[in-house]
């Protein structure tokens, strides 16, 4: 379980982009929602500790248990499906009691990788056979339908963006992946139209109104575009420097209550506004250098599964970011996606966290000579 690794193979850059990225977060939800800010501080800490702790246990050896980390992925999706909270048209939570609520869509991301990192490793060389694609394919299916069933739109896509990624690292061979795209994107343009006709059932209500928001927003600018609009204000005001953390001005976005679920799907709003064009590039930086340092170390990573662990949380960091901040700046239509380790929201946190522990031990297991073969060369 613990093997002797060498203090000066610890990737202290990395966790310092992460922390950077946690205070920031911290000290935002501090201006956005004041009374959260004392809940993302202990997350914080407690997730750091986390992560440190698990960046010591051999991954290699946790991976082994990998039916049991689906099992219990699947035990808590069904639980979310059968006794699960509603909250904003939504059944994605569990009530754990004192008011703490536990949402496993959020781990089953860091659960599936840590899944396929070892079964994909065990069945490499046949991944690109049909009877191991089928059965990837169907693995993450489950997962897939229940967490899009709650509805979770967001969450299932970014499931789907980890699991091609996953694919990729794994091996999966270019023909498969060209023929697969050729395939999806007008399989997707289909779907998409025929989600959005007026009798459909394929998209839930609120999510056909966020793409038509998003197509026309001056149709929708005082109903599903208003948040985004808004957003898009808050960031262009605060100019270069911002008008100042915590800052009393009429002329504020956030402080006119103009932005709502400020502290988790438009916290980049607030960062816009308060620490101005700097801030909000700052957190870009750190929010594309986090990826970079994973692909880094998937590179050098000592086998295969590693490299999926460190590819698959690059992917998700990536993708996440991307998307909030996309959303915040009107790129993209809503998509409720939290901002990594920046939004408010303890599970999201402390997943992330866990996932970046098994990064760092990587990291520390990373092979000395030269760099692996195929995608990692």
């Amino acid at each position: 379980m613990f093997t002797r690794f060498r203090f000066r193979d610890y990737d202290f850059k990395l966790v310092l982009m992460i922390l950077g990225l946690s205070i920031i977060g911290v000290l935002t939800i501090g201006s956005a929602e004041p009374s959260l800010q004392s809940k993302q501080l202990a997350g914080v800490i407690a997730g750091f500790c986390l992560m440190i702790i698990i960046s010591f246990f051999n991954y290699s050896w946790v991976i082994r248990f990998y039916w049991l980390m689906y099992l219990l992925n699947l035990a808590l999706l069904v639980a979310v499906e059968l006794f699960g909270d509603t909250g904003g048209g939504a059944q994605r939570w569990l009530e754990l009691g004192g008011g703490f609520r536990f949402q496993p869509s959020e781990t089953a991301k860091i659960l599936l990788i840590l899944f396929f990192a070892q079964f994909i490793m065990k069945y490499k060389e046949r991944l690109n056979s049909f009877p191991v694609l089928i059965g990837c394919i169907g693995l993450i299916l489950v997962p897939w339908f229940l967490i899009f069933k709650q509805p979770d739109l967001s969450t299932s896509i970014v499931l789907i963006v980890i699991f091609c990624v996953i694919l990729f690292v794994g091996g999966i061979s270019w023909k498969l992946v060209i023929g697969a795209v050729a395939v999806a994107v007008p399989a997707l343009a289909l779907v998409v139209a025929l989600a959005l006709q007026p009798d459909s059932e394929l998209l839930q209500g609120f999510q056909v109104d966020r793409i038509m928001a998003f197509v026309n927003p001056d149709e929708y600018a005082d109903k599903e575009a208003y948040q985004q609009l808004n957003s898009v204000t808050a960031i262009a005001s605060g100019k270069l420097d911002g008008k100042g953390y915590r800052n009393n001005k009429i002329t504020s976005v956030k402080n006119g209550n103009f932005l709502s679920e400020a502290q988790t799907d438009f916290i980049f709003a607030v960062i816009g506004e308060e620490f101005g064009f700097k801030g909000a590039v700052a957190v870009i930086i750190l929010i594309m250098g986090i990826p970079l340092n994973c692909i880094s170390i998937a590179r050098k990573a000592k086998d295969t599964a590693g490299a999926i662990i460190a590819a698959g949380m690059a992917g998700l960091i990536a993708f996440q970011g991307f998307f909030n901040i996309g959303v915040a700046t009107f790129i993209l239509p809503n998509t409720g996606l939290p901002l990594p380790f920046v939004s408010y929201g303890l599970t999201s946190l402390m997943s992330l966290y866990m996932g970046m522990g098994f990064v760092l031990n990587v990291r520390l297991q990373a092979k000395k000579s030269s760099m692996r073969e195929g995608f990692l060369q």
